[in-house]
C-alpha cells in the first residue's frame, strides 16, 4: 500500500475536512445559540454517487511498509486492469454525473504503471478531477511530478509517518524514503498541486505526532490526515491502540486543527469528538475532565505547546465531511473488484462485469453500509451513529462483521452530559 487515501474524509483536490469552525462560548450553563455547522453534509445524494473513487492501479511497489494493506509485491500482476479497462473505469466514473467524483490513483506505487500520465490526462478530458497517491520512492522526480501536473493532476497524497528519517524510513522499510517524500512534497507545492499528508498512527510514532504536524506547518499542505490503522494485510501484525489512547489522539487532532487543516482516516468517531468539543467550548467546560482524557493526551498537548502549535491560529477550520465506507466512498482493486473501502476486503462485484454506478447504488453490501440502523453493539445504540458509524473496515477486521461496533471507540452511548445541546447539531433521523 502507498498512502491509505482519504477514506472517511477529503482527498487531494477536494475541500479540506478539518476540525470544527470557531465557536463563541455563552455564559456557563446556558444552552448555545445555533452557530456554524460542526459537520458538513454532502450536497449530493451519497446513495446515488460517491464523493471519492479510489483505484488501486497496481500492487507493485518497491517499499516494504509495516502496515501495508495490499501486502505489495515487486512485480505487477498480469491480471491488473490494462489501459483500455482503466479508460472504461474512468468513463464509468464520469457517468455518475457532475460534479464527478474525485478519482484517486493509488497502489502499490502508481508510477510502476507506464500509462499513469496518459490515464490522468484521459480522466481530466472526461471532466473527472484526478489525484495521485504515490509511494515515496525515487520515481518522485520533478520531471515525473511535472508530467502529472501537465496531464491535469490537481493533487498529491503523500505519507509521512515520522518527523525524522529514522522513524519514517524504519516504518516504510527502505532508507531514503523520508528525503524523497519531503522533496516531492516541496516540488508538488511549487507546481501548484494540492498536497495531502497522511500519517499512520502507531505505537512507534505516538509521541512524535506533534513534530509531524510541525513539519506540515513548515512545508505547507492542504490537509493533514491522521490514519488509524486497520488490521488487514501486514497491518494485522501491528499492536492496536486502546480505545482510551485513540480518544486522546482524536482530541489532539482536534486541537492542532487550529494550526493546520486536520482530519482523520478510518477514525470516523472524530466527528463525534468534534461535536463534543464544540458543545464544551460553548459551555466553557473543561474537555479534559468531561471527556476523561488520559496521560497520552496531556503529553501530546504539552509537546504541541512547546512547538507553538496552539498559538498560530488559522482564520477558520472546516468541519469534517461525513464520508464512510460505501457511503460516499468506493474502492476499485487492481483486478477490478469493487469494495466499500480498501481496508474492507468484502467485494460487491467487478467493473469488468457490471458498471460501477450499478454496484455502488444497488449492491446489498453498499446499501447495507449506508443504513445506520444495521449497526450493532454500541454503534447501533449511539446517538452519533448517523454522523459517525464507526470504522466499518476495523469492525470487520477485528470481528469479521462489518456492522459490529467500532473496536477503537470507548464511548458509552448517552454518556455525554449535554445531550440537549447535541440535539441542535445532530442531523435528524433519515
Amino acid at each position: 500500500m502507498t498512502d491509505h487515501g482519504p477514506a472517511g474524509g477529503s482527498a487531494p483536490g477536494a475541500a479540506p475536512a478539518g476540525g470544527a469552525g470557531a465557536a463563541v462560548a455563552p455564559a456557563p450553563g446556558r444552552a448555545p445559540a445555533r452557530g456554524p455547522r460542526a459537520l458538513r453534509r454532502q450536497h449530493q445524494n451519497v446513495a446515488e454517487r460517491p464523493f471519492i473513487v479510489i483505484w488501486e492501479s497496481t500492487r507493485a511497489c518497491p517499499l516494504a511498509c509495516l502496515h501495508c494493506r495490499a501486502e505489495a509485491v515487486t512485480r505487477r500482476n498480469p491480471g491488473e486492469l490494462d489501459t483500455e479497462a482503466a479508460e472504461e473505469l474512468l468513463r464509468q466514473v464520469a457517468a455518475f454525473g457532475r460534479p464527478a467524483p474525485l478519482f484517486v490513483i493509488t497502489g502499490g506505487d502508481p508510477f510502476q504503471r507506464p500509462d499513469l500520465r496518459h490515464l490522468v490526462a484521459y480522466g481530466t478530458s472526461l471532466g473527472v478531477p484526478m489525484a495521485v497517491s504515490p509511494s515515496g520512492t525515487p520515481t518522485l522526480t520533478p520531471e515525473n511530478l511535472t508530467a502529472l501536473r501537465e496531464a491535469g493532476c490537481t493533487g498529491l497524497s503523500l505519507s509521512l509517518d515520522g518527523s525524522t528519517a529514522g522513524l519514517h524510513d524504519g516504518f516504510r522499510g527502505v532508507p531514503g524514503v523520508f528525503r524523497w517524500t519531503l522533496d516531492a512534497w516541496d516540488t508538488a507545492r511549487s507546481l501548484g498541486m494540492k498536497v495531502q499528508v497522511n500519517t499512520t498512527v502507531n505505537r512507534g510514532n505516538l509521541l512524535d505526532l506533534p513534530d509531524v504536524v510541525a513539519l506540515v506547518r513548515e512545508h505547507g499542505a492542504m490537509l493533514w490526515s491522521a490514519f488509524f490503522l486497520v488490521p488487514t494485510g501486514r497491518g494485522r501484525l501491528l499492536e492496536a491502540l486502546t480505545p482510551e489512547e485513540a480518544e486522546d489522539v482524536l482530541n489532539f487532532v482536534y486541537d492542532v486543527g487550529l494550526t493546520v487543516p486536520a482530519k482523520t482516516t478510518e477514525a470516523h468517531h472524530f466527528r463525534r469528538v468534534v461535536l463534543q468539543r464544540r458543545v464544551l467550548e460553548r459551555r466553557e467546560a473543561d474537555h479534559v475532565a468531561v471527556l476523561g482524557l488520559g496521560p497520552l493526551y496531556e503529553k501530546l498537548r504539552d509537546r504541541s505547546r512547546e512547538l507553538g502549535l496552539h498559538t498560530a491560529v488559522r482564520n477558520a477550520r472546516r468541519p469534517p465531511l461525513d464520508v464512510n465506507a460505501g457511503r460516499g466512498f468506493v474502492f476499485v482493486s487492481h483486478l477490478g473488484t469493487v469494495h466499500p473501502s480498501g481496508f474492507l476486503p468484502l467485494g460487491a462485484g467487478s467493473v469488468r462485469e457490471r458498471d460501477l454506478a450499478t454496484i455502488y447504488r444497488e449492491s446489498d453490501l453498499f446499501t447495507g453500509l449506508r443504513d445506520p440502523d444495521r449497526l450493532g453493539g454500541r454503534c447501533g445504540a449511539c446517538e452519533f451513529r448517523r454522523v459517525c458509524g464507526g470504522s466499518r473496515s476495523r469492525a470487520y477486521g477485528v470481528t469479521g462483521d462489518p456492522y459490529a461496533e467500532e473496536p477503537w471507540c470507548g464511548y458509552r452511548p448517552g454518556s455525554f452530559p449535554y445531550q440537549e445541546d447535541l440535539a441542535e447539531l445532530l442531523p435528524p433521523a433519515g
